[in-house]
Parts: C-alpha cells; sequence; structure tokens
C-alpha cells in the first residue's frame, strides 16, 4: 500500500472490492473520523453493526497490519483535518474517559508521550543534528504557529551557545523568505513542525532545500509536511489535549539538543556565559534579593 495515499481516498477507492459490512465501516469512518480515532475494534464493530473480526479484517483489506495500523492513519487525518471545536469535541471524551480528574489524565498522556519519544527517537539522527549546529556558518531556526513557543525557547538558548543563529520570525510569508532567502550550502535550517502543521514553515523548508542548505525536521511523525524535505528527522510524540497539542515531548527533545550541544562546546560555552553574566548583572538584566510583599490599599499592617 502507498503510505503516503490519505486513508479517505484509499477507502473510496477500494469501496467496490468491500463487502456489504465493510462498506458500512468505511462510511462511517469517512464521516466520523473524529470519534472513530479512539473507538476499540468492537466498539467499531458494534456502532456499525459488524463483527470485531469484520473491523479487523476491513484494516487488512486496506493494507495495514491490523487495527492498530488503522488507528494511527485514522490519527493522522485528524490532526489534518479536525476543527478546533470538533479537537475540543473529542479531546473532552479522551480526557473524562475513567479518570476521576483531568490534570490525572493530562499528566499520564505527556509521561507516556515523552515514554514513546525516548523509545523510538533516532540517536543517530540527534547526533548528527548536533554536529551540524556545530559546523554550520549560520543555523536559521524556524517554527510558525503552535509550534512558535518552542521555537522561540531553542533559538534563544542555541544564540547563546553558537554564532550566527536567526530565529526567522513566521508571521507572514513575506517576512519568512526576506529573512532566509540568502541561505546556502553550507548553512543549517532546522524547521519545527506540530498539528496543525504550518504552511510557511514547510515552505521556508523547501526553498532552504533548494538552495542545498542542510535541513534538520522536528516534528511529529514521517507523513509530516517538513519530513519530505529534510535531510535529517527528530520525531517527538505530540498529544492533542484539546484544541491544543501538548508539546511536552518536542520541547524535551529540544532540551536535549541544547544540552548536547553546551558539552560539545563547554568552554566555548563557559566563556560566553561568563561574559553575560557581567553584563547581566551590570544592567540589572535579572532580579536581586527577596521581594517585599505587596501591600494592598486598606490593608492592615500585620
Amino acid at each position: 500500500m502507498d503510505k503516503k495515499m490519505d486513508l479517505l481516498a484509499l477507502m473510496q477507492a477500494k469501496m467496490p472490492t468491500l463487502s456489504k459490512g465493510q462498506r458500512r465501516i468505511a462510511q462511517f469512518l469517512a464521516e466520523h473520523y473524529d470519534k472513530a480515532v479512539y473507538m476499540t475494534a468492537a466498539r467499531l464493530g458494534e456502532t456499525t453493526g459488524v463483527s470485531e473480526s469484520t473491523v479487523v479484517r476491513f484494516a487488512i483489506e486496506l493494507g495495514y497490519d491490523g487495527y492498530p495500523g488503522l488507528q494511527k492513519a485514522l490519527e493522522s487525518i485528524g490532526k489534518l483535518k479536525l476543527t478546533a471545536t470538533q479537537r475540543v469535541e473529542v479531546a473532552c471524551d479522551r480526557l473524562t474517559k475513567g479518570e476521576k480528574h483531568v490534570l490525572g489524565s493530562v499528566l499520564r498522556s505527556d509521561a507516556q508521550r515523552l515514554l514513546s519519544t525516548l523509545q523510538t527517537v533516532d540517536e543517530a539522527s540527534f547526533d548528527q543534528t548536533v554536529e551540524h549546529i556545530i559546523n554550520a556558518k549560520k543555523v536559521y531556526v524556524i517554527g510558525g504557529r503552535s509550534s512558535s513557543c518552542i521555537a522561540d525557547f531553542f533559538a534563544f538558548y542555541l544564540n547563546l551557545m553558537v554564532e550566527n543563529v536567526i530565529h526567522i520570525n513566521a508571521s507572514s510569508s513575506a517576512e519568512v523568505f526576506e529573512q532566509i532567502f540568502r541561505i546556502k550550502k553550507d548553512e543549517l535550517c532546522i524547521g519545527i513542525s506540530f498539528p496543525r502543521y504550518s504552511q510557511r514553515t514547510y515552505k521556508a523548508m523547501e526553498y532552504a532545500c533548494s538552495r542545498g542548505a542542510t535541513v534538520i525536521a522536528i516534528t511529529d511523525n514521517p507523513s509530516a509536511p517538513i519530513a519530505a524535505c529534510a535531510d535529517y528527522c527528530l520525531y517527538a510524540q505530540s498529544s492533542m489535549l484539546s484544541f491544543v497539542d501538548s508539546l511536552v515531548a518536542p520541547m524535551s527533545v529540544m532540551n536535549a539538543l541544547l544540552a548536547a550541544v553546551s558539552i560539545k562546546r563547554k568552554e566555548a560555552v563557559g566563556e560566553s556565559l561568563d561574559r553575560l553574566e557581567q553584563l547581566w548583572s551590570e544592567y540589572q538584566v535579572y532580579a536581586s534579593g527577596t521581594p517585599q510583599k505587596y501591600q494592598k490599599d486598606g490593608e492592615d499592617d500585620l
């Protein structure tokens, strides 16, 4: 099966060869993929009026190893196609099942994503990324929309460790290309993109690739748009919590990259931070001492 083929298009193409029961499954998935993604095979069969084994055979007929593979395809559709309102509805059902408090549900979900990322992230690609960061003449960092917060974080700290870090402002397409148009072969572009994927980030990385620059993608899976134009990919699991996604695992990967770079450039980073400490102190960048408790008007002294 062509894994790049959209599941909805695949079901439509297979429709003439499906049994009556399998066609009911396909129709339900096409219309209710937002609900089906969290259904078990038994629950999906009950909803569509077929047996659990028919659901499993349906997944195999589409070319998946079994029902879990079909669920992953459904989840990919959800990341791309669900509206913000649909994401809230799906998340409410997901977070309130079997959990007394939403706090526990969210924290357990984040812990699972961290563990999954640890088990699947490619250490060789990670090491290559660190080497390219250290050796590149310029490092461009871009992350649009929801990914902009971790792009800000990563670029801020990386700038303290290596020279010529350019954090691309992705607020408009024009600004993106005005900042990246000089990129060339001996430079590096790091793109950060998680659902819902920013088209500007993808276009910027596509351009960097066309210019011969090394391109690093930090995203959630090989089907993500930016993975197609990257020399190296680091995959971190994200999780749909409501209309936003959890970026705990991606942030942890950012921390690991920064730690690895600081270890590789220990002496240079130490010298830079010593100079910065002097500047921070001289210009009072950070608060010092213990602040006094603020007393509101009319509040009696104790």
